[in-house]
């Protein structure tokens, strides 16, 4: 497969030199962007999901005229963090 490139970037150069100062040995700095665009990329993706799951249960809640209370949720998850905790 080819490669594409992304457009050339411009930062002040205290961004840069942060950015720099946070490298892993042997890390680049087109490493260190790849990761952080790939990872970007994966979290909206996540939150794009999340999101549509939550729609598709509120449409669901008022299709079906059944809800769960929020304490009953909530204690629920309370629950589960507990015992993950033990």
């Amino acid at each position: 497969m080819k490669t594409a490139s992304f457009p050339s970037l411009r930062v002040d150069p205290q961004l840069r030199q942060e950015t720099e100062s946070v490298l892993l040995e042997g890390e680049t700095l087109s490493q260190f962007m790849e990761n952080a665009v790939r990872s970007q990329v994966a979290l909206r993706k996540a939150n794009a999901e999340f999101l549509a799951r939550g729609l598709a249960a509120r449409d669901n809640a008022r299709q079906t005229g059944r809800y769960v209370d929020a304490d009953t949720v909530l204690g629920k998850l309370q629950a589960r963090l507990q015992s993950a905790k033990d």
